[in-house]
């Protein structure tokens, strides 16, 4: 027997015992050598003008022999010699594949699947005994290679009729953790084909036994019952040619949509197909779908982003994450691609250049389809943005406000001039002449904004308002600042621009007057407000409350919903706002003259007033009660 080197005992061991998360793997990675070593004859057969040979006569056959607890996967490649064996699989790390590949770099067609040379030994999860049997092209001697493990390997002459490779599998008995029948289950190995091998280009085959009802007797009584037979009957397990490499002109929409509902399990047709392939520094082929809905779970921590990989039509990973940002992450579909370097469980990704690249010019192509969509078929994008809006604006917020240049003109709100949902381009191109800013307002609803005193003097003036309605949304504006040179402003803020001169002079004459007086009712609410002030935006509303600093009335309400362990409270500095035109003021003009312990009261109740207006509990509603009740009895 011949010894394993010392290093590769140890790797042999580790990829055994833990590299490879899932054991299932071990098939997709025999699969894998054996279609290299078909591609590997057919091109060694075209370089030598050969035409014996065609793609057609090449097929993987697969076995499952019961009785004696085996698995027989078999090839009509290239074979290999002894020499090779002992070379190939003697050696961890020391693959073929890659060698074949690095000789034939000037051929651009050569696509080798297995270039690390560790993906045989994977068959040691699932087997106690791997024999390799193996006939070279153009040669009349077969030779054997077998393995129990670590212990080393042998290699003897055999008898094989044909050229190529026979993988002889002794599957492990059952243990208490592993019940590694599974991998004599003809309906298992099938999925494991469908789910990891499905696109190799070469016929994937195993004999599957069926059922079939009998033929009824001629005379059979009244009473017959129906018998059934077994027989079997050879099937190829994979569909060999991808969606994703054709052509598409050749695909028709209910292709792509029977498609996406297979392999993403949806009830629904998708919103948008976007089918790229792409050649040059990064080459790949990419086929995505933008959903119709959300799924159950994508607003959960629970929901994995992601992509499937795939390396020359071989699973390689079902959801690589790198390879979508977050606010694109409601993206579907998969990626193949020749150029990938994988580690050496070919589970695991490298984060290479060719990675960045490809998740690089993903990002742009999606943005690309969905600007199209907005402006080609905006229904559609509307049923978009319905389900999948709010994680573009949760993007504008993240990372600093790092992708807003990006993300903006993907956005949409609800505009109160429009009644409908506008994009902040529509907004700034209706803007009116004099108009400074880009006036928003928060609040649950729609309905509700419409209702705030403080959007009363941007309408008196003809201005548009965008209603925010989602938590993200003010957060998110006020990350971007601007939107073409156009400053956000928040109809609750203390200077909306509205104001001519005169009007500016002849409110701060008015402040002055009454000086005294709102410094004695910022007093009466004991650090409830840091100012009581004279409004400049309501109209026909007595009271209002805006903000000083930068957190909002809306944005400390969103804030303090959100659980923290110190159970600690933010808090905005409130602003009351009194309409100096509205029959209130004189009232409390008077009182303050005449009575300023009714002044307090009134003070109060305002304020409070102020707080329901702006959808903010009240700490004590008996109380609020109470003092209605008394100024409807006493006046």
């Amino acid at each position: 027997m011949k010894q394993f080197q010392a290093e590769s005992k140890r790797l042999l061991d580790l990829m055994i015992n833990s590299i490879y998360t899932h054991k299932e793997i071990f098939l997709r990675e025999l699969i894998s050598n054996a279609s290299d070593a078909m591609d590997k004859l057919y091109y060694q057969s075209l370089q030598k003008n050969d035409t014996g040979l065609s793609r057609d006569d090449f097929a993987i056959q697969i076995t499952l022999d019961h009785d004696n607890r085996r698995m027989i996967l078999e090839d009509n490649g290239c074979g290999m010699t002894k020499e090779e064996l002992e070379k190939n699989l003697g050696t961890i790390a020391k693959s073929g594949s890659l060698a074949f590949k690095e000789a034939n770099q000037k051929q651009k067609d050569v696509d080798i699947i297995g270039q690390f040379g560790v993906g045989f030994y994977s068959a040691f999860m699932v087997a106690k005994r791997v024999t390799v049997e193996s006939k070279a092209f153009g040669s009349d001697e077969a030779w054997r290679w077998q393995s129990c493990g670590v212990e080393g390997y042998t290699v003897d002459s055999c008898e094989k009729e044909s050229r190529g490779t026979k993988i002889i599998l002794d599957i492990k008995d059952n243990t208490d953790d592993d019940n590694y029948d599974t991998y004599l289950d003809q309906y298992t190995i099938k999925n494991l084909v469908k789910k990891y091998s499905d696109y190799i280009r070469y016929p994937i085959r195993m004999e599957m036994k069926k059922s079939r009802q009998k033929p009824k007797p001629e005379n059979a009584p009244d009473d017959y019952k129906p018998e059934y037979e077994d027989y079997t009957e050879m099937e190829t397990l994979n569909s060999m040619v991808p969606l994703w490499r054709k052509n598409k002109n050749e695909i028709t929409q209910d292709e792509y949509n029977d498609f996406y509902k297979s392999k993403f399990g949806d009830y629904e047709n998708p919103l948008k197909v976007i089918h790229s392939s792409t050649e040059g520094v990064a080459t790949y082929n990419a086929l995505l779908f933008i959903p119709a809905h959300a799924s159950y779970d994508y607003y959960t921590k629970d929901f994995e982003k992601g992509l499937q990989l795939y390396s020359n039509g071989v699973l390689i990973m079902d959801r690589c994450a790198d390879l979508l940002p977050d606010y694109f992450s409601f993206v579907r579909g998969l990626v193949d691609s020749q150029d990938l370097s994988l580690n050496i469980s070919r589970e695991m990704l490298q984060h290479d250049r060719q990675l960045q690249l490809i998740a690089s010019r993903l990002e742009k192509k999606i943005k690309s389809e969905l600007e199209t969509m907005l402006k080609n078929d905006r229904e559609k994008y509307e049923q978009f943005f319905k389900a999948f809006g709010l994680q573009l604006k949760y993007g504008v917020y993240s990372d600093y406000g790092q992708h807003k240049d990006l993300l903006q003109d993907l956005l949409l709100f609800y505009s109160s001039s429009e009644k409908k949902l506008v994009t902040l381009k529509e907004y700034t191109e209706r803007m009116k002449e004099d108009q400074k800013f880009i006036y928003y307002a928060a609040g649950e609803s729609v309905a509700k904004i419409d209702m705030l005193p403080q959007t009363e003097a941007v309408k008196d003036k003809g201005y548009e308002i965008l209603y925010l309605t989602d938590n993200v949304d003010e957060f998110a504006l006020r990350m971007m600042m601007k939107y073409d040179d156009k400053e956000f402003k928040s109809v609750s803020a203390d200077d909306l621009g509205l104001e001519t001169e005169e009007e500016k002079t002849a409110a701060k004459k008015k402040v002055e007057e009454n000086k005294d007086m709102l410094n004695f009712m910022k007093d009466s609410l004991n650090g409830q407000v840091k100012e009581v002030i004279l409004s400049t935006k309501l109209k026909s509303h007595p009271v209002c409350l805006s903000t000083n600093g930068a957190l909002s009335m809306e944005m400390e309400k969103i804030l303090n919903a959100i659980p923290n362990s110190n159970n600690d409270k933010v808090k905005a500095q409130r602003v009351l706002e009194v309409n100096a035109n509205h029959p209130i003021f004189d009232k409390l003009r008077a009182l303050y003259k005449l009575d300023t312990n009714k002044l307090k009261e009134y003070t109060q109740l305002l304020y409070t007033q102020a707080l329901l207006i702006e959808g903010v509990p009240i700490e004590n509603p008996v109380s609020f009660s109470n003092e209605i009740c008394k100024l409807m009895v006493n006046g």
